[in-house]
């Protein structure tokens, strides 16, 4: 059974009516990049938990999620209220398969995001084993506002890091901003904007996908793919594309 232990919010940084992310002092398992663990309040006398990646990467302390409060959501809701030296229970062990040893070599990663769907890839951008296994790695991040875009101070870091080897690719779905695309991934990628905006092509010889975020952007980038060639990635069946679902 999977244990339990608590930990302490080190920070709670509200970036939006919207979307905040909490600092956790915790002593968890090691876990690789990518994995998710659940975190977990007690609310009316019950535990309420959900499952969250990890945005920090496995080498960073205190560990940091990325969350969209909805409307409905018990424990979001719940959790956006916490104060520093507040508890929070955290799953010890992390889970999941959306990790760089289950996506096969090749010359270039892309990994395309919604919202906070981005917080596995800046865990998974921030190891080393990432920039020994691609030469060149795109992140997409797709919001629906330009205040959504958060985290662009680790975005720049990459950027002065790693100058000819890392691209970002913004897009907002609701407003028209200065460097970004606007409108839905999935449709950039069946007209060629988003190859056209960052001077490279997506190239079953060349390109691994990861996908992660909005189920519909999943589905509809997956099956615009599969148009163009690329294959889902399985353990038995290598491909080229891997993708997560965020809830």
């Amino acid at each position: 059974m999977a244990k339990w232990i608590q930990g302490t919010v080190i920070d709670n940084i509200h970036w939006t009516e919207n979307l905040f992310s909490l600092k956790i002092d915790a002593d968890v398992d090691s876990f690789s990049a990518g994995q998710f663990t659940s975190l977990a309040l007690d609310v009316g006398g019950k535990r309420v938990a959900r499952p969250y990646s990890y945005l920090s990467s496995p080498d960073q302390q205190p560990i940091e999620f990325f969350f969209y409060t909805a409307v409905d959501g018990v424990l979001s809701n719940a959790m956006v209220k916490l104060k520093v030296g507040d508890s929070i229970w955290v799953r010890q062990q992390a889970n999941g398969f959306f990790v760089l040893d289950e996506v096969p070599s090749a010359d270039e990663l892309w990994m395309l995001g919604t919202g906070t769907g981005v917080a596995p890839f800046f865990s998974i951008l921030h190891t080393e084993l990432a920039w020994q296994r691609f030469q060149r790695i795109v992140l997409v991040h797709a919001v629906r506002t330009e205040e959504d875009l958060r985290y662009q101070e680790l975005v720049q870091g990459l950027r002065e890091k790693y100058p000819d080897r890392f691209l970002f690719q913004a897009f907002v779905s609701r407003e028209v901003c200065s460097g970004t695309i606007t409108g839905r991934v999935p449709a950039a990628i069946a007209d060629g904007s988003l190859e056209n905006t960052l001077g490279l092509q997506l190239d079953t010889r060349r390109s691994q996908i990861m996908l992660c975020g909005n189920p519909d952007m999943v589905k509809d980038c997956t099956e615009t793919l599969k148009a163009r060639g690329f294959t889902k990635n399985r353990r038995r069946t290598p491909g080229h594309i891997t993708a997560e679902n965020y809830w």
